[in-house]
């Protein structure tokens, strides 16, 4: 479903600030995979993530998803394969419109679009159907406006936005980690939910290493714009995070020096 082949991207070339993002980087993801991804600060997460979503071009390499080579399609051309989720709660809805407004603004993404706009009865009635399965009592509260809504019904709302159409790759990027830890493990069992449901092929990326165990059938770790550990299946669930910490080490040859990754667990 999803193919990284040898991406590099530096930022400010032939500065002082010239900053190595990926080395190289491939990825191969089955359709349905489930992958989280963990590594300290700078080691190319997110820079992986919106390399993907078009935010920067590549430098070189090749990313293509479900066989389309999507490598030089801007960002608004990829939004038809790609669904998004930010770590603010804020990015990923439009405060000052209702909660129904915003599922439609997302239930059209990529399609055609007229100069009609209205939700018309049987969408409010397939919007209300998806807000029921959040579990927040949001489908009683389609004409609210979503500014009054709390970061993780926010968060809870933004995913099920980037998954009415089903793409073909959905981005998590830390959706969890500005939420208190409550909300955040019922957005991140929300998550499993249309994951499964859908069998979307998903990447998400998170700073607690026994979410990344726990969650998903693959994990990766990345440093310095590079992976340094993959692993699926039984092996995956049997890990430990000593495992993980000793895996870092003997991949990087150094200690692993993010405390907040380590404290989140």
């Amino acid at each position: 479903m999803l193919d990284i082949k040898n991406v590099k991207k530096t930022f400010n070339i032939n500065t002082i600030n010239e900053k190595k993002a990926l080395n190289g980087i491939n990825l191969h993801l089955n359709e349905g995979d489930f992958v989280t991804v963990i590594g300290g600060n700078g080691a190319g997460k997110s820079t992986t993530l919106n390399m993907i979503a078009g935010v920067y071009p590549i430098d070189s390499g090749k990313i293509e998803i479900d066989g389309v080579n999507i490598s030089r399609f801007p960002e608004y051309k990829r939004a038809k394969y790609i669904g998004r989720v930010f770590q603010d709660p804020m990015m990923g809805t439009a405060a000052g419109m209702e909660i129904q407004e915003n599922m439609a603004l997302a239930y059209r993404r990529g399609k055609e679009r007229g100069l009609a706009w209205g939700i018309k009865q049987n969408e409010k009635s397939f919007y209300q159907e998806a807000l029921k399965k959040l579990g927040l009592g949001l489908e009683n509260r389609m004409t609210n406006k979503v500014g009054l809504l709390s970061g993780g019904q926010r968060q809870a709302l933004t995913l099920l936005m980037a998954t009415l159409q089903k793409p073909q790759i959905l981005l998590l990027d830390e959706h969890t980690a500005a939420l208190d830890p409550k909300t955040a493990k019922k957005v991140l069992e929300i998550t499993e939910e249309i994951v499964d449901e859908q069998n979307l092929t998903t990447l998400m990326i998170t700073h607690n290493m026994k979410d990344a165990i726990q969650i998903g059938n693959r994990l990766i770790m990345m440093h310095e714009g590079r992976i340094i550990f993959d692993i699926s299946g039984e092996e995956k669930k049997n890990l430990e995070v000593e495992d993980l910490l000793r895996k870092f080490e003997e991949a990087s040859g150094e200690e692993f020096s993010n405390d907040r990754m380590i404290l989140a667990n």
